[in-house]
């Protein structure tokens, strides 16, 4: 995983649709876990979540072929279903009964930090100017977000919680970018889904039990969670995955916890404090930076001197 790669062209417009439907998909979903989560447990939230993401891509996967993975990218398939699909969705779930929905986001976003320091550890991406910046003025921006809108209600599990989810989160994606370079990315979600799914089995019994009781609207809320956030994001986010370096496509999702914020307002009626807009803008900021490419420097023309061979 330590050889380097030449840094990708920059971005298409398909590219961009791609960041930006990811990114409103992943702040829907922390809104629908804090209202899904009234009446599913984590594991059992985790598991439907899974089941209906795995049925919606393997639908989308009928006809497209199939190209049979090694061993070392079947290793790395593992590490992605089992620590983003898995790992992170259980714990995502769990913070959630502990934290409210713009917190959660904004501590799951110091994932971008680790993935940015294991790319460029482990992928060979390096550490651009540029991006230490932006990571620097994005997560400056997460810090006011952060003060902005702490709460005496805030518990120790819930942060421990969010911890463990930017971790397998930040795994998740550096194990899930050298496997992008040979396999399609569709067959990648697909594969990493059905994984994180059968790590969550063992709540099957839960889920059967509490769908039995949940309202409508929590059931539509799991479904929704599986075919959008889940499904279509972790889909579209693999299309850019291939076509960006990690750690510049990871500190992107600093946009997340503004628009979190942005959606409880509209959807839960929070309205969010000033400093936590002023942070909302400097996260966008530190993305535009790391979005930046350092000129390269013009070679020194070299003065011949008389009488020196040519």
């Amino acid at each position: 995983m330590n050889t380097p790669t030449s840094a990708p062209a920059r971005p298409d417009s398909r590219t961009i649709l791609a960041v930006v439907v990811t990114l409103f998909a992943w702040a829907s979903a922390f809104v629908a876990i804090r209202g899904v989560g009234e009446d599913l447990s984590p594991g059992a939230l985790a598991l439907g979540r899974l089941l209906v993401g795995s049925a919606v891509l393997g639908l989308l996967m009928v006809g497209r072929g199939w190209v049979p993975p090694t061993r070392r990218e079947w290793a790395l398939l593992g590490a992605c279903g089992v620590g983003w699909f898995g790992v992170y969705n259980v714990a995502l779930n769990a913070a959630e009964q502990h934290l409210d929905a713009g917190t959660t986001a904004m501590l799951v976003n110091i994932g971008p930090i680790l993935i940015a320091v294991f790319a460029g550890l482990l992928l060979g991406e390096g550490f651009p100017r540029w991006l230490v910046a932006g990571i620097a003025v994005a997560f400056a921006g997460v810090v006011l977000i952060g003060v902005a809108t702490r709460s005496a209600e805030t518990e120790l599990v819930g942060v421990v919680l969010c911890v463990v989810a930017a971790v397998t989160y930040a795994i998740g994606v550096v194990a899930q970018k050298p496997v992008l370079r040979r396999l399609p990315a569709l067959q990648v979600t697909f594969t990493a889904c059905v994984v994180g799914m059968l790590c969550c089995l063992p709540w099957a019994g839960a889920l059967i039990d509490e769908l039995g009781r949940a309202p409508a609207a929590s059931v539509a809320g799991m479904v929704y969670l599986g075919v959008v956030p889940t499904a279509l994001a972790f889909s579209t986010w693999a299309y850019a995955l291939t076509r960006m370096d990690a750690g510049k496509l990871g500190v992107t999702t600093y946009v997340v916890p503004p628009l979190v914020i942005v959606l409880g307002w509209l959807l839960l009626d929070e309205v969010p404090p000033a400093l936590a807009v002023v942070g909302g803008a400097v996260c966008l900021a530190g993305v535009a930076l790391s979005r930046r490419r350092t000129r390269p420097r013009r070679p020194v023309p070299v003065t011949q001197e008389a009488g020196t061979p040519l």
